[in-house]
Parts: structure tokens; sequence; C-alpha cells
């Protein structure tokens, strides 16, 4: 029995040593993060996709917030991105760099089930895991979770993804505006007291 006591006793005096020596050093070697990087972060789309030319988002908001990148390097965030990125910074918007230039329609990629080898380097390569299947098994996309990165395409070794247009449904079909960017230029609308 006084051993067992003896036993309790020295695993909390370790348990309360360890405690203040973590305590202290947090205390001593805390860590700022930036909050501008997080506030910009929390802005980016989060898909991971690396299109920016960096890692992630977190790499792109901290470079952004350091200076050494601009705002107009993510296609899947686009323009509205951009003008959120140029809110928050003061600055002025600009276009999307056209080297990282979206396609004009949202693609999701699609796998030729029967060439699939089941090698899993697809599975590997995708940031927001959006592929389905395991090892010597056919693969599948999740196409709801596809953004569109096409980073899955360049590690295939059989070459059965490809990239498809997302077919449009009634669901996120919207109309232009009538007097928008999209509309063509027409007279503007008369006024109440042109009308009458």
């Amino acid at each position: 029995m006084i051993a067992v006591l003896a036993a309790i006793a020295a695993l909390g005096g370790l348990a309360l040593a360890f405690g203040a020596l973590l305590g202290y050093a947090s205390r001593r070697f805390k860590v700022e993060g930036n909050p501008l990087a997080d506030q910009i972060e929390h802005l980016l789309p989060q898909t991971q996709c690396g299109q920016c030319g960096f890692a992630g988002c977190r790499p792109y908001a901290e470079a952004i917030a350091r200076g050494e990148a601009d705002i107009n390097l993510c296609p899947p965030g686009g323009e509205a991105v951009i003008k959120a990125l140029a809110d928050l910074l003061g600055v002025e918007p600009k276009p999307l760099d056209e080297s990282k230039a979206a396609p004009a329609e949202k693609r999701v990629a699609v796998i030729d089930e029967n060439t699939c080898i089941g090698c899993t380097l697809c599975i590997q390569a995708c940031p927001v895991d959006a592929i389905l299947g395991a090892a010597k098994q056919m693969h599948t996309v999740i196409a709801s979770e596809c953004t569109g990165c096409e980073l899955c395409i360049p590690p295939c070794p059989v070459e059965c993804i490809r990239m498809v247009p997302v077919p449009r449904g009634i669901e996120d079909w919207k109309w232009p505006a009538p007097w928008g960017p999209q509309a063509p230029q027409t007279a503007a609308p008369p006024s109440r007291a042109e009308a009458a």
C-alpha cells in the first residue's frame, strides 16, 4: 500500500514539475502570430490548390502580409477575393494575374475508372480530399468537393484524369443584370419623367 502511495506521489510530483516547466516556457518563448496574415488567410478560399505559386493559403497570406506577394494571384478566389484583399490592405484592386488566370468556366476532374490502376498518387496530390479510392482499387472524384486545381493530373502515370466543365443546371443559373457589366451596351432605361 505504501509503495502505491509513493508511486502516486512521485507521478503527481513529476506532473506538477512538468506543468510548471511548460507554463514557464509558454510565457518565456511565446511566438506571436501575425494578425494581418490571419485576416488575409480568412479571406482566401482555403482550397490549398497552389495555383498562386505558394504551397497553400497560409503561406500566400504570410507573403502578402510581408509585402512579398501581390493580391491578384488566387484564381479560385477570383475578383471577389482580390477586392476583399484590396479593401483590407487599403490598396487598389488589380485584375487577376494572366499567368494564373482560371478557365472561364468551372471545371472538375474526372477519372476514367476503366484505365485507373489504383496507384493512389492522385489521392495524395489532391489538396481538398476530393478523390475517393484505395490502393489497387478504382478511384473516383467527388465532384462537389473538387476545386478544379488540376494538381491530380501530373502525378497520374496512366493519364486517366481529365478536366471537364461543370454542367450548369437550373439551380446555379442566374439572370444577367439588365444594366450590369455583362449586359450588351444599350441605352439606359428611361427615367420616370421621360416615361410619363
